[in-house]
């Protein structure tokens, strides 16, 4: 049988739908709590995918596609404000 971990200590995939709320209560988000977990988040993409044996492009690729998704949120506005815009 499994040890009984306590919901402060569960990963966010292993909580259920009715101790989410309890759950995010016990975060830290303090401007410490969230760099902590920017760079625990870091640490664990660049273990993964960026120091390797044996890497792909696969981490690479994915910084990638973040960057084009994000840079099209952000200019978004302005594409969609051309969106409708005669060129002659």
């Amino acid at each position: 049988l499994p040890a009984a971990v306590l919901l402060k200590d569960m990963k966010l995939m292993d909580v259920k739908l009715g101790q989410l709320g309890s759950w995010l209560a016990m975060r830290d988000f303090t401007p410490g709590g969230i760099l902590r977990a920017i760079r625990r988040g870091y640490d664990r993409y660049y273990n993964k995918y960026i120091h390797v044996k044996k890497g792909g492009l696969g981490g690479i690729s994915m910084v990638l596609a973040g960057y084009i998704v994000l840079s099209y949120m952000w200019s978004y506005s302005h594409i969609k404000h051309d969106r409708r815009r005669k060129y002659h």
